[in-house]
């Protein structure tokens, strides 16, 4: 019996990471993780901790301008492919998004770029980020929107190939978006409060690098008139824990600023407070 047929869903996993990579090889691939790359670059380098994972996406070194001494990079595809382009200070993990090989609130931050889309179940995996996080830890997510011009190309698409066509897909055809104001409401449930979100890729649905280029003006203009209508989006998330007490440096601090205990001498000559 072959591999694919022992492990259906590994082989499924497999072709969808293939399908992504290969997408991201095109013009418009290039363009999305180059936006993707800038805003990584931006959003990480001021969340401190000890412990950051990304998850998936191994193209994307989202982790690289992150000062955190333990980083891992993690994925269910094989190591070989985990470790492509990243650097010395990130281990390499084989792993499944639905079952991450760490200790509850053991980590400081989780990147997910597009991970969510191509997880077999997506609030499965989100509910394992949430227990692998500390209190206050932060959770990164990409993702597409299905609510923007290359969303509507995606969907044209689907509907021309339901009916015979033959015309390709201009999103990878891997994974199924899952949208902003969606999201929202799943991490909501989990106690996560969203901290920032931003949109990127307001650029028409083009294939080719000279015409994306002559419409990359609208990437200024879209970030102002039309935010929520980018191709893809990044939101960052804290997980809360209601009822938290501060304790350990911040009760040493109330103690020591509390009045010193004042010292006298009785008649034997001895000190009692």
């Amino acid at each position: 019996m072959d591999a694919e047929r022992l492990n259906p869903l590994a082989s499924r996993a497999q072709s969808q990471h293939e399908a992504l990579r290969r997408w991201l090889a095109t013009p418009p691939g290039r363009y999305l993780l180059a936006w993707e790359q800038q805003c990584m670059d931006q959003a990480v380098p001021d969340l401190f901790g000890f412990h950051a994972l990304q998850l998936g996406l191994p193209e994307l070194d989202a982790l690289r301008m992150n000062r955190m001494p333990h980083r891992w990079r993690a994925s269910d595809e094989s190591p070989s492919v985990i470790s492509a382009g990243s650097r010395a200070a990130v281990v390499a993990l084989h792993c499944e998004s639905d079952a991450l090989p760490f200790a509850n609130a053991s980590l400081d931050l989780v990147v997910l770029p597009h991970a969510l889309e191509l997880a077999s179940d997506p609030h499965r995996t989100l509910r394992e980020v949430e227990r692998v996080l500390v209190p206050e830890g932060r959770v990164v997510i990409l993702g597409f929107n299905p609510l923007s011009l290359w969303g509507l190309r995606q969907r044209v698409g689907r509907l021309r190939r339901r009916l015979g066509s033959r015309a390709p897909l201009f999103l990878p055809q891997a994974g199924e978006p899952i949208g902003y104001w969606r999201l929202r409401d799943w991490l909501r449930l989990l106690s996560f409060e969203v901290e920032a979100g931003r949109f990127g890729c307001f650029v028409p649905p083009l294939w080719t690098h000279r015409w994306l280029r002559r419409f990359a003006w609208m990437e200024d203009r879209g970030d102002r008139w039309w935010p929520v209508f980018g191709a893809v989006y990044l939101v960052v998330a804290v997980k809360r824990v209601r009822g938290m007490r501060l304790v350990g440096l911040a009760r040493r601090e109330r103690i020591k600023s509390g009045a010193a205990p004042a010292v006298v001498a009785n008649k034997e000559g001895l000190e009692v407070e």
